[in-house]
């Protein structure tokens, strides 16, 4: 047996028994030998992409939904430095992937041979971990057999791994690529051609490998001391930033935060914002708008926190000026979320179960006058937003209106710039649950739109992708994922595409009181048509113009069978003139 198949055939059957379920491949030969023994796993499935960054952006959007690795494989060369933008998100969002990238053999290294790169941990210290795998020879010993499954259950378990993100499998393969004998692919399109591939691995006395992992529990002296601090202190805010916990956090977090008396500061992409919790918890998401200008309450006594740093600049601002006794911070990965360096005590424990242990040692205390200011603000803001939002109509609008559209389980990815503000702002906390994603990590415009698709891919829920122009324009590649052309199953997919004609987003930095270079060379108007690119790729394309006709337009295409496209076409510079005026209305 061609022995390039051969180790091909014992890494993926590995990765399959490890619980890969997802690979997104994109063309190349010199990843022939991998293709085909994916190809022939029926318990992976395939993902075909054309652009090497887009497929990268897809298998992040589908770790994001599982919560689990999936795996990339590109042809050796500059497609395997695409895989570059969406992989430094996933490390800094803690995303589990995967990237098999192939390679020439080692004769073929720095010897001027054509679409050779060196590779060697060509991804620094961006990855987890990086292998330059063994080539591929004839006769393994059965260590060196036994060593390239453990290779991949490894490999999974590190990126699934406590501290979880990218890690890179780098494998050369020397020519022929091909297996021997090709007449098992005849007429087969499906993934479930074996023959040669199961006699390779019976040959091998193929093995496999368990790995566990258990939870960081709280010790008794750790919720000893903070339930005295809790007992002793009325005054405390729970704050959630993006990337908390899923699974029984939110309900943890609110049972703690309701014996406690401590509201929680909820952000769009913490989990905690949109859920069945929100109906008897203090959960607060006006605090973008409030903290605009000195809250009227007092300061906290306790501030806990969980998840990454809070997308809000208001917030952030106004938890620097705060002088609370203790700041603890809650992270079971242990990965340090405070960039202004405020943090008093830090516990990498597990956040949920610790929560609910901490509830458990708390009797139930009315703490009215604590939280009354808070839920009255919160209040009162929502409804003055609420009668004066849509009057003109502009994009902050559409904003609220989607999230008051979208559905129970809904999935809405979040693209940066402008609309993850506008989220934060005017996605009002509500009891149906809505999971919001975002690509937080380095809060990069690139790869968003794929982002998005993936997370569609991997949920089979209606999903809506909220993104700005800037950022459409440099993911559009990704829209032949989404056209009737694709073999990639999407939901009803909805992208909500938010039209300023450039990157009005800096029209909230002081370098806006610059022009005409600001005009120019910041918000960089691009006067470009999408419809024409939207139909290129076959989706529906939809131009609102006014609130009825953009809210219709929503709740159609979250039943559509093909993605719609709908384009709200504003003013950046108007759009931020009427966001103050609405500030200053609600404030006062």
């Amino acid at each position: 047996m061609n022995p390039n198949t051969q180790t091909a055939s014992l890494i993926v059957h590995a990765l399959a028994q490890a619980g890969l379920r997802a690979v997104c491949v994109a063309p190349g030969s010199r990843s022939t030998p991998l293709v085909l023994a994916f190809h022939a796993q029926p318990d992976i499935r395939i993902y075909r992409h054309l652009d090497e960054r887009s497929a990268a952006f897809f298998a992040l959007g589908m770790a994001l939904e599982w919560d689990e690795p999936v795996a990339l494989l590109c042809t050796s060369g500059t497609a395997v430095a695409n895989f570059f933008p969406a992989l430094i998100e996933a490390k800094m969002s803690q995303v589990p992937l995967l990237l098999l990238t192939a390679d020439r053999p080692p004769e073929l290294r720095h010897s001027g041979a054509n679409q050779t790169i060196d590779q060697v941990k060509i991804y620094g210290d961006q990855v987890l971990w990086s292998v330059d795998v063994a080539l591929p020879q004839a006769d393994t010993p059965d260590v060196a057999v036994r060593a390239l499954q453990t290779l991949a259950a490894r490999a999974y378990a590190t990126a699934n791994g406590l501290v979880k993100g990218p890690v890179h499998l780098n494998f050369p393969f020397r020519k022929p690529l091909e297996p021997d004998d090709s007449s098992q692919y005849a007429g087969v399109s499906s993934q479930h051609t074996a023959s040669s591939t199961e006699t390779a691995l019976h040959n091998s006395k193929f093995i496999t490998h368990n790995f566990e992992r258990g939870v960081l529990q709280p010790t008794g002296a750790q919720l000893e001391w903070l339930a005295n601090l809790v007992e002793e202190h009325s005054r405390g805010l729970i704050v959630c930033g993006p990337r908390c916990p899923g699974g029984a956090f939110a309900e943890a977090v609110a049972a703690l935060s309701g014996r406690a008396g401590y509201p929680i500061v909820a952000d769009p992409l913490s989990g905690l914002r949109f859920g069945r919790h929100v109906a008897d918890t203090a959960v607060l998401s006006a605090y973008e708008t409030i903290l605009q200008k000195e809250p009227g309450w007092p300061e906290p006594d306790i501030v806990i926190r969980f998840g990454a740093v809070p997308t809000s600049k208001w917030l952030n601002a106004y938890l620097g000026r705060v002088r609370p006794a203790v700041r603890l911070h809650l992270r079971a990965n242990g990965i340090w979320a405070d960039d202004s360096h405020r943090v008093s005590h830090f516990w990498q424990v597990d956040e949920a179960i610790t929560c609910r242990r901490l509830a458990e040692r708390l009797d139930p205390r009315s703490n009215a006058d604590w939280v009354e200011p808070f839920v009255t603000a919160e209040t009162a803001v929502w409804q003055a937003i609420a009668n004066h939002v849509g009057d003109p109509f502009f994009d902050a609008t559409a904003v609220y209106d989607l999230i008051e559209v979208l559905p129970e389980n809904g999935r809405l990815f979040i693209g940066n710039s402008l609309p993850i503000r506008q989220v934060d702002q005017f996605g009002r906390a509500s009891q149906k649950r809505i999971h919001a994603f975002a690509n937080r990590g380095v809060s990069g415009i690139d790869g968003n739109l794929s982002t998005g698709l993936g997370l569609a891919a991997a949920s089979q829920q209606p999903t809506v992708i909220l993104v700005g122009d800037v950022t459409f324009y440099h993911d559009l590649n990704c829209l032949l994922a989404a056209s009737p052309t694709s073999q990639i199953s999407l939901p009803p997919v909805t992208i909500v595409l938010l039209n300023n004609n450039g990157g009005h987003i800096f029209r909230r930095l002081p370098i806006s009181q610059f022009e005409p270079p600001f005009t120019d060379l910041f918000v960089t108007p691009h006067g470009l048509d999408f419809e024409t690119a939207v139909k290129l790729f076959g989706l529906k394309f939809i131009r609102a113009t006014d609130r009825t006709g953009f809210q219709k337009a929503v709740r159609a295409s979250l039943t559509a069978p093909r993605p719609t496209v709908i384009e709200l076409r504003t003013d950046g510079e108007r759009d931020e003139q009427q966001r103050q005026r609405l500030i200053r209305m609600v404030n006062g």
